[in-house]
């Protein structure tokens, strides 16, 4: 079986998200879903049922999710769902202007523990034994 099929449209300056499932054999169901910002717009749901389990099924259905997936592409594209859409546009609350994110204080260099001075002093790479003596010759 296909797995499915999704498209991003864009539609009087909005994206839009078309996607297109199949459920499987045993609920032998095709559902196409219409998205904007996550929410659902639009579902169209139909059956394969009618179809009896052959070599063609997966062909057959294939070709009813590609048809479904383009009618609701198609939908959108002429208007169909524009009452749906200015409904949901009218309950979401108007954006607000991004905040500036406030200015950090500047970090100032943190202490170093005694060991880590004694390394850093040696300007060399460490093994992780002499790492381990240094750390425990400071007297942590």
């Amino acid at each position: 079986m296909v797995g499915g099929f999704n498209h991003n449209f864009q539609y009087k300056e909005q994206i839009y998200h078309v996607q297109t499932e199949d459920s499987g054999v045993k609920k032998s169901q095709i559902t196409t879903l219409l998205y904007s910002g996550g929410t659902i717009l639009a579902r169209h749901t139909s059956s394969y049922a009618d179809i009896a389990p052959g070599d063609d099924l997966a062909v057959v259905v294939e070709l009813r999710m590609k048809e479904q997936h383009k009618q609701m592409l198609r939908e959108l594209k002429d208007g169909c769902h524009d009452e749906r859409i200015a409904a949901m546009n009218a309950v979401q609350p108007e954006k607000q202007p991004e905040k500036q994110p406030e200015k950090q204080p500047e970090k100032q260099p943190e202490k170093q523990p005694a060991f880590a001075k004694k390394i850093t002093a040696k300007k060399k790479v460490l093994s992780l034994d002499e790492l381990i003596i240094a750390y425990l010759s400071a007297g942590r």
